[in-house]
């Protein structure tokens, strides 16, 4: 497919990156001439330096070609423009980055009524994960699957956890519950696990489930924490805004700390029930005094990386519950991880994992059989997949132990009328299972590429 994309900024060369190796035909235009001589060199694509909002340069580019064009500028009116004009021009979908809260409420008319394809907002994308994240205090991520019904969370195995040595085989001993560990992270490397596999103390695991089987899951294996009553936010931008005001439906008492005193004054006549406090979040002093060694959270979400790791080590030194750090720079990925933070959310990977899933979507020609979820896990070496099986699904009414499988993939959860299914080999797929698959195949459009040909 042949993609345009405008904006050469960080999610702007992190979606070239993805779909130029995903094999398509990808336009990135900037006004930036060096940014885009840096993406065209890099990913050996074609890049174009102009304003992507005016006719000539979206003509330049054969927008009317063009099977999504991607406004990811730093300007919401700029994106908006740009995704009106192309779709007049005859792209036939259009994505839109917007971050201003004042357009949530016209997303559905600006979709509906002006025909852009699609809306995201990746500020209000992150607060939605750190929300699920502070929502189940014993995971360090939460992914959602067939509208909420399905859960993967991450754990880490700390060393009075009751998995430590014992094989995947015998998991049934400790905790009966219904949930498939369908990967672990062991210091560099990335296994998908057999029943042979014997956990250790430190490993990282996804596991697949429902939420109460998650949550009885912890229980048993001596992962358990209390619910999350007491937030501290760090930064008070748009993130902290959506995330506020998410936590305090739930009940949690939130307080932001931002140093900007008319942020502060914005932040405190939109969120009544927040405590909103004037200071430097980064200092020692203000984070004793707001009370740090007390609370079940600490969020950092100010505009600097650096600042956002150590006020989260920090607060781990404080013996904070939880800690969660906002980077947006993917060259602090493997230092991360060895850091005592216990989530990390990058705004730039969830839209650029939104968009990537519609584009698969598109990409295949059933409509109906396409990816309905999309997320990366394990710094993106692993994709979990939805899909839900159709008339044009190939192995309708068969055994999971009678596919061809790929090698790389694995079915990791079936959810159907009856309620959520554990695969196992005597499992037969049904018209209309949602389907959960893992997978380190980037080139999975439809439930039909899974099977070897």
């Amino acid at each position: 497919m042949k993609i345009i994309i405008l904006g050469a900024g960080k999610v702007g060369k992190a979606l070239t990156q993805q779909l130029s190796d995903e094999g398509h035909d990808v336009v990135i235009i900037d006004l930036d001439e060096e940014k885009v001589e840096r993406i065209v060199n890099q990913f050996d694509v074609l890049g174009i330096t102009g304003n992507g909002a005016t006719f000539d340069v979206l003509q330049e580019a054969e927008v009317g070609e063009a099977a999504i064009v991607i406004a990811v500028t730093a300007s919401d009116e700029l994106n908006i423009l740009a995704g009106l004009m192309a779709k007049r021009m005859g792209a036939e979908n259009t994505i839109a980055r917007v971050r201003n809260p004042e357009y949530l409420k016209q997303r559905s008319f600006m979709r509906d009524q002006l025909g852009l394809s699609m809306i995201i907002n990746p500020e209000l994308e992150a607060a939605n994960e750190i929300r699920r994240i502070l929502l189940f205090p014993s995971a360090f991520k939460v992914d959602t699957f067939v509208s909420g019904k399905i859960e993967l969370a991450e754990f880490r195995l700390r060393e009075n956890t009751r998995l430590n040595g014992v094989p995947l085989n015998r998991l049934t001993n400790i905790s009966k519950t219904n949930v498939l560990i369908c990967a672990v992270k062991r210091q560099d490397e990335l296994i998908v696990p057999d029943g042979n596999f014997v956990l250790e103390r430190g490993d990282r695991i996804h596991v697949m489930g429902e939420h109460r089987d998650l949550v009885r899951f912890c229980q048993d294996i001596g992962l358990f924490e209390q619910k999350t009553k007491r937030v501290i936010l760090v930064g008070g931008g748009r993130i902290a805004f959506y995330l506020a005001r998410q936590l305090t439906e739930h009940g949690i008492q939130v307080k932001i700390i931002e140093n900007n005193p008319v942020r502060c004054l914005e932040l405190a006549c939109k969120l009544p029930q927040v405590t909103i406090i004037e200071s430097d979040g980064s200092e020692e002093e203000v984070l004793i005094e707001e009370g740090i060694e007390n609370i079940d959270a600490l969020v950092a979400l100010t505009g600097l990386d650096e600042e956002n790791i150590v006020i989260s080590l920090y607060g781990k030194q404080m013996k904070a519950k939880k800690t969660v750090a906002k980077v947006t720079r993917t060259n602090f990925t493997n230092v991360l991880e060895q850091l005592d933070i216990d989530s990390v959310i990058s705004p730039k990977n969830i839209i650029a994992t939104h968009i990537l899933r519609y584009v698969r979507a598109k990409n295949n020609k059933d409509d109906d059989s396409s990816v309905k979820t999309l997320h990366k896990l394990v710094n993106d070496e692993l994709e979990a997949m939805e899909f839900i099986a159709t008339t044009h699904t190939s192995f309708i009414d068969q055994r999971i132990v009678d596919l061809n499988l790929k090698e790389n993939v694995l079915i990791a959860a079936i959810s159907r009328d009856k309620g959520f299914v554990i695969p196992k080999g005597e499992t037969v797929i049904r018209l209309k299972d949602h389907i959960v698959i893992i997978t380190t195949d980037n080139k999975i459009c439809s439930l039909n590429d899974i099977i070897r040909r």
